[in-house]
């Protein structure tokens, strides 16, 4: 006989609403790579200089600035779908074309086309974040925010590696312009998902452009934490960041050829992601986001630390293995209950702005408090570094003592 909380976390984790989420996430995370990795081997077989490939990075400016045009989307019903029924069609259509004129065009023949239609991807893929996250908050319940934004970064990671992956391996036998065609026809299961799923509840919405920019900053910073969240949003990974943002030459000056860093970091931590993720969501449903934030914060510190202690190792294959396995799996679940967590703090009525705010925000201390890595390794050796990252993690878990207490028995306390 199955217990029957685990029957109900079955029955959580098979309902519709984590099928969406897990489909929207794959859709979030499919056309991530196509205007990098994938965009990057192909110009390099097209023979385009290596200084103009590099020059591809500006292609990723919108997912750093959505937050500029989430207000709109807040603000605005253009269709008979709903608000954001409405917007995810017209953003994953425009999608789903866009990667399709990718396909249309060539590097070395139309590089004006091709550099246009990859702005749009990832343009049109912000909007499609930026709505799909609102749709999520306001799609589950509060308690199911931990296990919806597992199942989302699961759909996401699987949507990474069929297109860098899995475009990278098809090109081997196809033509680019044949892999993209075929990305573009993978977006049709998520299109199908919006057209069948209903359009969430929400009491209130804006009803003027300035509500609609203005009111979510207001919102936001009239609550009594507000100032204690965002340095949390800033310190949380930060450490995670700081020694995952330079792992390659780490794991090459130890000795490891390119082949055992791609099979071991790629394939194994992969899964490893997935399942934690996994394990993650199903235990949130259990804790509660509070007591997971506590509980993978301390298993992601010690996952860093298992690279100091790689660095006094040195080459061996096994411990690779037993590090990167370890530090992935934190990786997921600290990923799934962060994600819920800034979810659980939007107010419903601004979503979409007050997410993409939260997640810019999340952006700038992986891009630019973490930029310092390099320096920080060189000055310190590998072993001291990674101790330092460990100590950077410090922090953000002390930060929940004020809004995350373990014993508070209020999962929403930090949203009074």
């Amino acid at each position: 006989m199955i217990p029957e909380r685990h029957k109900t976390i079955l029955r959580a984790i098979l309902s519709r609403r984590m099928l969406v989420a897990l489909i929207m996430g794959f859709a979030s995370g499919l056309p991530l790579l196509l205007t990098k990795g994938v965009l990057q081997a192909w110009m390099k077989k097209e023979g385009i200089d290596l200084s103009l490939i590099g020059l591809t990075n500006l292609l990723a400016i919108p997912y750093s600035v959505k937050f500029i045009w989430a207000p709109f989307l807040d603000r605005y019903t253009i269709s008979f779908f709903g608000r954001r029924r409405g917007w995810l069609l017209i953003a994953q259509t425009a999608l789903t074309l866009s990667i399709l004129g990718m396909g249309l065009a060539n590097p070395k023949d139309t590089p004006l086309m091709l550099v246009a239609a990859a702005l749009m991807v990832t343009f049109f893929s912000a909007s499609q974040d930026i709505v799909v996250d609102a749709y999520r908050r306001e799609d589950l319940a509060d308690e199911e925010l931990g296990m919806g934004s597992a199942l989302y970064v699961l759909g996401y990671r699987i949507g990474m590696l069929l297109s860098s992956g899995g475009g990278l391996i098809m090109a081997d036998y196809m033509s680019f312009n044949m892999v993209y065609i075929i990305i573009a026809a993978c977006m049709l299961p998520a299109i199908v998902t919006t057209l069948l799923t209903p359009e969430p509840r929400v009491a209130e919405r804006p009803v003027t452009m300035v509500e609609a920019v203005i009111a979510p900053l207001v919102e936001y910073f009239r609550r009594r934490e507000a100032l204690w969240m965002l340095a949390f949003i800033l310190l949380y990974k930060i450490g995670d960041i700081m020694a995952g943002n330079i792992t390659t030459p780490f794991y090459m000056d130890m000795g490891f050829s390119l082949t055992e860093i791609g099979a071991i970091t790629k394939l194994l931590g992969f899964w490893a992601v997935i399942g934690g993720a996994s394990l993650g969501g199903a235990m949130m449903l259990r804790l509660g986001i509070n007591r997971s934030l506590w509980i993978f914060g301390f298993l992601q510190a010690i996952s860093t630390a298992g690279f100091a202690v790689l660095a006094r190792i040195g080459h061996s294959i096994p411990a690779l293995s037993a590090v990167i396995g370890f530090e992935n799996i934190s990786a997921g679940m600290g990923t799934a209950a962060f994600m819920a967590f800034m979810a659980s703090i939007t107010n419903k009525k601004f979503t979409a702005t007050q997410y993409a705010l939260l997640t810019s925000f999340m952006a700038f201390g992986r891009d630019v408090l973490s930029a310092p890595t390099g320096f920080l390794a060189k000055t310190l050796g590998w072993e001291n570094f990674f101790i330092a990252c460990v100590l950077a993690a410090v922090p953000g878990m002390l930060l929940l003592l004020k809004f995350a207490p373990w014993n508070s028995g209020r999962e929403e306390s930090h949203r009074q």
